[in-house]
């Protein structure tokens, strides 16, 4: 049996094989125990699962438990059969030692679920920074129907009277404490303020720009990323999802159609708008790699630096997740580069129509919030790659410089976005927490902090540890921030200017692995260069004769396993023999019995 419009649905080779009655009477038999009947699921109709990344270990993603009710009665009423099932949880704030572990084996357990069972096309519901690539890498690599849901943001933050936003209140809070501002207490309350609904961060942090990217790939419908999980739209965004999936399964619209080189170089240039998250680097990257689509790291100078800053938004800016949404939402920010002619409007999207087509009459409604393309709030807002002696690739996120640190740093009269800065080398977080204080390092505003032994090797999974704050004496003194460079990542929320994600990492043969504290390092944001001012044959020396940073030993099966599988950050932090499968869905596996 096929269903009216003549195509014939996978998962009929679990439900309605006449040739093997017997596996059939196996695949309907259990399902029949909770309520489903076997003309529903021998009907033709799509089978559609809807991915639950949502449950009490995932507080960003929680609402989902909630949403997923109005999902399965947009695939309903589209005549589709929804089926429900869990996703390995990943929550960022909570994971030790690092969520980025969380990514690649929730990514490997999404593909063994949507290719083992019988599912014809998927709503992946993301949320908390890694849901969102973790799902559509599975998708990719399965390669049926597939379209996203995010949760949202929570709701605006508000610390008598102050808008405080999640993730960026902690860092900036962490400094007035350093500082004698405010006491412990305070620090825990403003934090705790940050959040005060359902919902992911209410920051432009790593959730928001990578909702915000599924968006401008096309792989959500219009104005997806940016409703507050709390707010009614949510609920009828969520219906309009489960509809229009049923769709797509008939229209046999799938990733490998709507990802291409030019989608992603969309998504490129909406995080550089928005002032988005560094950590858009490392899943961008491995998206487009288990697409199949070739995306170079000079990619983000190349492509995206040059963009303006539009996004009036925490930790770039102002303002926070409601008013953003109000604003317009990424549907705006897509507009305002498509007027400028910076934005590849032809790409495919999951609505069936183009990205130009979906983005008609989205013209801002708040210009406080997103400002017209040619009155930014920052000219060349985007994302530098730099290369040198100690790594051979790292990325700087311009949109948080603030004025104090480029007037400091950037601004020597005739040799403007170049310094040269001591360095102060920690062997992991616990190191910086132990000494960042300690006298004797002499840390002054001539330094630069550097983090090694925090990528995905060295961690293990790549830590948010870069982002290091001065010694609480430089702060006294009213010098918030120092350039820091790490071989780790940094939050998305933070608003520190650092060189991160740089590779190979130290753990990795890296060059932070020989550097040492005292090492002068000449950084050029002018031609993307950061050195190590040490002779080669110094360099030699130590490379010969220093014994390696330390590395934890891994302590569990998993950590070991990423460990031996897992690239460098600036290939996406990939599990590279990942990478040879595609399109796997298109060959049925083998019956169990």
């Amino acid at each position: 049996m096929t269903t009216p419009e003549g195509r014939r649905f996978r998962s009929r080779d679990w439900f309605a094989d006449p040739a093997r009655s017997d596996m059939t009477a196996l695949y309907l038999e259990r399902f029949m125990n909770y309520g489903l009947t076997p003309e529903e699921l021998r009907s033709g109709r799509p089978i559609i699962g809807i991915a639950q990344t949502g449950s009490d270990l995932s507080p960003c993603n929680r609402i989902h438990v909630e949403l997923a009710r109005r999902v399965r009665e947009g695939i309903r009423d589209a005549g589709g059969i929804p089926l429900e099932f869990p996703v390995h949880p990943i929550f960022e704030n909570c994971r030790r030692p690092s969520a980025a572990l969380d990514r690649n084996l929730a990514y490997l357990g999404l593909v063994e679920i949507l290719y083992g069972y019988p599912i014809d096309a998927v709503v992946l519901t993301t949320g908390c920074d890694k849901t969102t690539p973790a799902g559509i890498m599975a998708a990719s690599t399965v390669d049926i129907p597939a379209i996203v849901l995010s949760g949202g943001p929570m709701l605006d933050g508000w610390h008598e009277g102050e808008l405080v936003g999640s993730g960026t209140v902690i860092w900036r809070s962490r400094r007035m404490l350093a500082a004698g501002e405010i006491d412990e207490e305070e620090f825990l309350q403003r934090a705790c303020d940050s959040a005060p609904s359902a919902g992911h961060c209410n920051t432009m942090g790593t959730a928001s720009t990578m909702n915000a990217v599924a968006e401008a790939l096309g792989l959500s419908l219009p104005g997806c990323a940016a409703i507050p999980a709390p707010y009614r739209e949510r609920g009828q965004m969520a219906y309009a999802t489960g509809r229009r999936i049923v769709e797509m399964a008939h229209e046999d619209l799938r990733p490998s159609r709507v990802l291409t080189r030019e989608s992603f170089l969309n998504a490129l240039a909406v995080v550089s708008c928005a002032g988005g998250s560094s950590n858009a680097q490392v899943h961008i990257q491995a998206m487009a790699r288990h697409a199949g689509v070739e995306l170079h790291p000079r990619d983000w100078t190349d492509h995206a630096y040059d963009l303006p800053l539009l996004v009036n938004m925490q930790p770039a800016g102002k303002y926070l997740g409601e008013r953003f949404f109000r604003a317009g939402g990424v549907p705006a920010v897509m507009w305002e580069l498509l007027q400028a002619g910076r934005l590849h409007g032809d790409c495919a999207s999951v609505t069936g129509r183009s990205i130009a087509e979906n983005l008609q009459g989205r013209e801002a409604k708040d210009r406080e919030v997103i400002r017209p393309f040619a009155e930014p709030l920052m000219e060349n807002a985007g994302f530098l790659v730099l290369s040198g002696n100690l790594f051979d690739f790292g990325i700087m996120k311009t949109s948080v410089i603030s004025e104090a640190f480029r007037a400091r740093y950037l601004c020597q009269p005739g040799n403007e976005g170049v310094f040269t800065a001591r360095a102060i080398v920690f062997d992991g977080a616990e190191d910086y927490h132990a000494r960042i204080n300690d006298p004797a390092l002499g840390i002054d505003e001539d330094c630069i902090l550097v983090m090694r032994g925090a990528g995905p090797l060295g961690w293990p999974g790549s830590a948010e540890v870069v982002n290091m704050q001065p010694p609480d004496a430089l702060i006294q003194r009213g010098i918030r921030a120092l350039p820091t460079l790490g071989d780790g990542r940094q939050s998305g929320t933070a608003d520190s200017p650092s060189i991160l994600n740089a590779s190979p990492e130290s753990a990795a043969g890296g060059g932070l692995g020989w550097l040492q504290t005292g090492d002068l390092i000449l950084i050029d944001l002018k031609q993307g260069r950061c050195n190590a001012l040490v002779p080669e044959e110094e360099i030699a020396r130590r490379r010969r004769e220093m014994p390696p940073p330390p590395v934890p030993a891994s302590r569990s099966p998993w950590e070991t396993l990423y460990r031996e599988k897992t690239g460098q950050l600036a290939d996406g932090a990939t599990l590279d023999f990942a990478l040879q499968f595609r399109r796997i869905a298109e060959q049925t596996p083998r019956h169990n019995h």
